[in-house]
């Protein structure tokens, strides 16, 4: 009897410690291992500036030499339209630029030019009208400038410009002893900035307010030099011809 019950209370107290050890299991609380999440890093945005977009019409005037862009400018509103109108019309395509002096400036735009011979003259072509002068101290010849060819004071005082020759500016540098010079002998005198200009990129400022500006080179100036640099005939006429399309390109 005495041995049942031994067995009886071991049974008992053997499940009790069953049951608690189990019971304290459940309650411990599992440890999570921490998981590092790995964020991606989006590389640094560089800001880029955006180029101006002056104002003004642009042309895009290809020779055999290269591409030059013109952008026209709105302050010479009726130099503009002409030259546009011109273009639409494809009046200049497959003209020569006839008078090419290096250090000075390219011309081009006479109709005669078209279909001319080796060693003709060329120059006096025109296309039956002029444009009035319309000079702006603002707009001046610095390399790349284009600007409006005219017949000389002489046979016209009121210094009108032609109605299709054209002349891109070459140039050269000036000293401020040159630039003082001409500013002596004009009522508009030039600003720090365009005698910075003159002194350090060039141009040709004796043709200032003499001959309309309407427009300059955005890009090309290197297809001016190189045209500029071409072997010249007497009269300055280019020994190989030197032809031009232009198309309005915005």
């Amino acid at each position: 009897m005495m041995h049942k019950m031994k067995t009886l209370m071991t049974l008992i107290l053997v499940s009790f410690f069953t049951v608690h050890v189990a019971a304290q299991t459940a309650k411990k609380p599992v440890q999570k291992t921490a998981v590092k999440k790995t964020v991606a890093k989006t590389p640094g945005t560089v800001k880029t500036t955006k180029p101006v977009m002056l104002p003004g019409v642009r042309v895009k005037l290809t020779t055999d030499s290269g591409v030059i862009v013109l952008r026209l400018y709105d302050e010479t509103p009726a130099h503009r339209d002409n030259f546009i109108k011109l273009a639409n019309e494809h009046f200049f395509d497959s003209l020569l630029f006839h008078r090419v002096m290096n250090a000075f400036m390219i011309q081009g735009g006479d109709p005669q030019s078209k279909n001319a011979q080796p060693g003709q003259m060329l120059g006096s072509g025109d296309i039956g009208y002029t444009i009035p002068a319309d000079f702006n101290p603002a707009l001046y010849h610095k390399k790349g400038a284009l600007a409006a060819a005219r017949m000389p004071d002489q046979v016209n005082p009121e210094k009108a410009s032609s109605g299709c020759q054209f002349y891109i500016v070459q140039g050269k540098k000036w000293s401020d002893a040159d630039l003082n010079n001409m500013d002596s002998q004009r009522p508009v005198k030039y600003t720090a900035e365009q005698r910075n200009t003159y002194k350090t990129i060039g141009g040709y400022p004796p043709l200032d307010m003499n001959y309309t500006v309407f427009g300059e080179v955005e890009s090309g100036l290197d297809v001016v030099d190189k045209i500029a640099s071409v072997r010249t005939a007497p009269g300055n006429r280019p020994i190989g011809d030197v032809r031009m399309y232009i198309e309005v390109i915005k």
